[in-house]
């Protein structure tokens, strides 16, 4: 699904993806309506842009995610301001593109954003990650009857480790010689465990847990 507040762009989006494969189950041009339609039209990845009317991208994307937790959003912006970017990432985006972006790099972002990958305009990645390092050094509230965290099997922890690296589902595979779609499996079963809801707050579990350098 395509959100954007310009027509002629949003449609052009809309039909770079179509013809690229991907199944366009919907278009919004407002921030209220793409809560609405998204929540009907049920994507598996949305195309979001920041700057909406009604309501702002960032509050469509923490709505969303919040209900659909498998929802991946891929912020597609004009903005590449790094406030912009970690308010995103906070916001529960999966990853975040810069309209400058080419066609070609747009649908591999989209491909990659469905796998589960975090994908961010060169550049932006290291931003993220040192954003992850800063909250994890934040000490977080600890409720006195907080239960023990769950047990991780081996495999788990170690994709896990992985991930606080910054490794995409792709890399990781190959280095544990596994499938891309068992790293997956691995991951939201983590996520289950932990009773966390993505990956903005599994990577900053992990190096909370100094497991990014284990």
């Amino acid at each position: 699904m395509v959100v954007d507040d310009h027509p002629m762009w949003r449609d052009a989006v809309a039909r770079d993806l179509a013809e690229a494969g991907f199944d366009v189950v919907g278009t919004a041009g407002d921030g209220a309506q793409a809560v609405r339609r998204a929540r009907a039209a049920a994507p598996d990845v949305l195309v979001l842009d920041l700057n909406l009317p009604a309501k702002p991208g960032v509050e469509v994307c923490r709505e969303l995610v919040a209900s659909t937790p498998a929802l991946r959003v891929l912020v597609l912006s004009a903005s590449g301001e790094h406030a912009d970017v970690l308010e995103a990432v906070k916001s529960g985006a999966t990853g975040y593109l810069v309209k400058s972006a080419s066609t070609r790099e747009l649908i591999d972002a989209v491909r990659r954003t469905a796998a589960g990958d975090p994908v961010f305009t060169p550049g932006l990645a290291g931003l993220v990650l040192g954003e992850y390092r800063r909250l994890a050094s934040e000490p977080a509230p600890v409720a006195p009857d907080e239960p023990k965290a769950p047990r991780l099997t081996d495999r788990e922890r170690e994709v896990l480790r992985l991930v606080a690296k910054g490794l995409s589902y792709k890399q990781i595979a190959e280095r544990l010689v596994i499938s891309h779609r068992t790293v997956q499996n691995h991951v939201q079963n983590t996520l289950g465990k932990l009773q966390l809801h993505n990956r903005v707050e599994l990577v900053r579990y992990a190096i909370e847990r100094g497991l990014d350098d284990a």
